[in-house]
């Protein structure tokens, strides 16, 4: 008998448009001039809201039912600063200020999947995009990139798989705000 649970790595995310995409992704020859490292394939790029990690696929039903709970309102989000974590070599894109709405949307999700059960790390909230990993920068500031601008409508459920050719992300589930 096979006892095993089968397990699914997800996360929950901001979903840009092409075009959003894109735009960010317009970011990243400069930034890797300058900084080396691996470049994110185009369609990976997104910001994460709460990354639960592994969980069994059987409980997949109540994240999104935690989801479906969330009230939030549409918002706008501005992508303007390329920042380094030397943590752990990322260069990624930042907003400059954070809307407060993504604040709200973020600890409503957090208290909805806290009601459902999940367990994830709480970290204060920084809002970004990854555009390379193994990246090497010092302390020194990234060069000025034009700012790109997201219309968030919806969040997403996302899955998190493996093959030869690294992650690939798909979304499971989109919930409007």
């Amino acid at each position: 008998m096979n006892t095993s649970i089968e397990q699914v790595r997800v996360f929950f995310a901001l979903w840009p448009s092409q075009s959003e995409r894109s735009a960010l992704a317009a970011w990243q020859p400069s930034l890797h001039d300058l900084c080396g490292g691996r470049v994110m394939r185009m369609d990976t790029l997104h910001t994460t809201l709460v990354f639960l990690g592994e969980i069994a696929a059987h409980r997949l039903e109540a994240a999104q039912l935690a989801a479906q709970e969330v009230r939030a309102k549409p918002f706008k989000i501005c992508f303007d600063t390329a920042r380094y974590w030397g943590h752990n070599h990322i260069a990624f894109a930042a907003p400059g200020s954070v809307p407060p709405q993504l604040v709200q949307l973020v600890a409503e999700l957090e208290q909805s999947l806290s009601r459902h059960r999940f367990r994830f790390e709480r970290r204060p909230y920084k809002p970004h995009v990854t555009l390379l990993r193994h990246a090497l920068w010092s302390d020194d500031e990234l060069p000025l990139m034009p700012a790109v601008t997201w219309q968030i409508s919806d969040f997403v459920l996302v899955q998190s798989l493996s093959d030869e050719q690294g992650a690939r992300y798909e979304v499971l589930a989109r919930f409007p705000l």
